[in-house]
């Protein structure tokens, strides 16, 4: 078995790593060529670089751990955008990439735990699972009984995740136009700048710690959710309750038709409602931190990235939703030329505008709306076609910097949604708890 000690941890050799990618992608499409001229047919030699190129993209980003696989599975959840012809071995790749990568040695598990919690650190449990039951971006997650006889899931940071993590991210800003080819629309940029600011707050354990006490206390005895209670935290270990259940990835891949609707619906509610009840969004949406329990209830986990929202979520998105719904384009206009979605120097036509931005309310125009890759793969090719004129839209278009996130978190939320095939009744969820949708 591969044990995390064998990972490269240098800033050269995680180079070198990363920097395999775009040199095998070069060197694939140029072998491609040479196949076409011999006779294959685009789509067989197409079929045959998208499995490649998913092989070795994705092997790298989970070998790699640290912000390699951290981008990787921010990049899971838009895998319902990506191309049919070539969604079957990234659909794969990227489901291996959310399930877990190589463990720590026990002997490493156990030096982290007596640096965090004291040499007597095995007196605070009755008992401790030396293997690991997941393994993450930059922890892993044991099974264990606290001393109290409470069943509990301890997270154990990796030795050298910070320098990782700040190596692998500056290092992907290189390669975007690579990722670009992989999810059409995609901008890359954005995401690898946003989790670099987010970086610090992650690596701390104990600020994860107090995000999920806050969204425990708000979720307390919930009906439908269920955050798992703190238990102890240090900088680089935290103890939780356990809970079980059928990951959301199980679900995608096998669930029942009522399975991914329920699901489909508690993720939207979960995403709207969270920033209203916690004034915290939870901002690492992947099928990795989801699970159903046995009692229908939804579990939610690992909330070191969030977004803090002590007024909810910004009123501006309810009002432009409201205005397109209403087709009202030239109020739609004026408030985002107020919000700096388009520069006042910019020349669009408002008619434009709007029909650039229906199919994205397009889910709150019906009682229920069926989310399926089909439609997520429309609005990824829509965008990417840079002879379309949304594209040449687009690139009019301005994401203030204090909306990114949320755009960013809701987008994944939808992406996952249309992973799950799931119909929801997205359309009075949003009107509850969108603010401006009411006005």
């Amino acid at each position: 078995m591969r044990h995390v000690s064998d990972i490269p941890r240098s800033g050269a050799a995680r180079t070198a790593k990363l920097a395999s990618l775009p040199i095998g992608f070069a060197g694939r499409t140029a072998a491609g060529w040479g196949k076409r001229l011999a006779g294959r047919s685009s789509e067989q030699v197409g079929a045959e670089l998208s499995a490649k190129t998913a092989e070795q993209l994705f092997a790298v980003l989970g070998e790699l751990k640290g912000g390699a696989m951290k981008f990787g599975q921010a990049l899971s959840v838009f895998e319902a955008a990506v191309p049919e012809e070539m969604a079957g071995p990234y659909r794969e790749a990227l489901t291996k990439l959310q399930a877990g990568a190589p463990p720590m040695p026990s002997s490493t598990v156990h030096r982290v735990l007596a640096e965090q919690l004291g040499t007597g650190w095995r007196e605070r449990f009755s008992s401790f699972e030396d293997e690991h039951a997941a393994a993450a971006s930059i922890g892993q997650v044991h099974r264990a009984v606290w001393q109290d006889g409470r069943e509990v899931a301890v997270k154990i940071q990796y030795p050298g995740a910070g320098e990782a993590l700040r190596s692998d991210l500056r290092q992907l800003q290189r390669f975007g136009r690579m990722f670009q080819a992989v999810i059409p629309g995609l901008q890359v940029r954005p995401l690898i700048d946003e989790l670099r600011d987010r970086m610090e707050e992650e690596l701390d354990y104990r600020a994860e710690a107090d995000n999920q006490r806050a969204f425990a206390a708000a979720f307390n005895g919930d009906a439908e959710f269920v955050v798992p209670k703190v238990v102890g935290s240090a900088p680089k270990v935290l103890v939780s309750e356990w809970v079980e259940g059928v990951g959301l990835s199980t679900i995608i891949a096998n669930g029942t038709t009522e399975q991914r609707n329920e699901m489909g619906r508690l993720l939207a509610l979960f995403h709207f409602s969270s920033p209203a009840r916690a004034k915290l969004l939870h901002s690492d949406p992947h099928p990795g931190n989801y699970m159903l329990l046995l009692d229908g209830r939804m579990s939610v986990i690992d909330f070191g990235a969030v977004a803090r929202l002590p007024d909810g979520l910004p009123v501006t998105f309810g009002r432009m939703t409201r205005l397109a719904l209403e087709n009202r384009p030239d109020e739609l206009m004026e408030l985002l030329r107020a919000e700096r979605f388009v520069e006042r120097d910019t020349d669009l036509d408002p008619e434009d505008v709007l029909d650039y931005l229906r199919p994205f309310v397009e889910p709150m125009r019906q009682e229920t709306f069926h989310f399926t890759r089909r439609w997520m793969q429309k609005q990824a090719e829509r965008l990417g076609d840079v002879r379309g004129e949304d594209f040449k839209l687009t690139r009019s278009l301005n994401l203030p910097a204090q909306y990114l996130l949320i755009h960013r978190v809701t987008l994944g939320s939808i992406g996952i949604l249309c992973q799950l095939d799931a119909e929801a009744p997205f359309k009075s969820i949003v009107e509850r708890w969108q603010p401006g949708m009411a006005e």
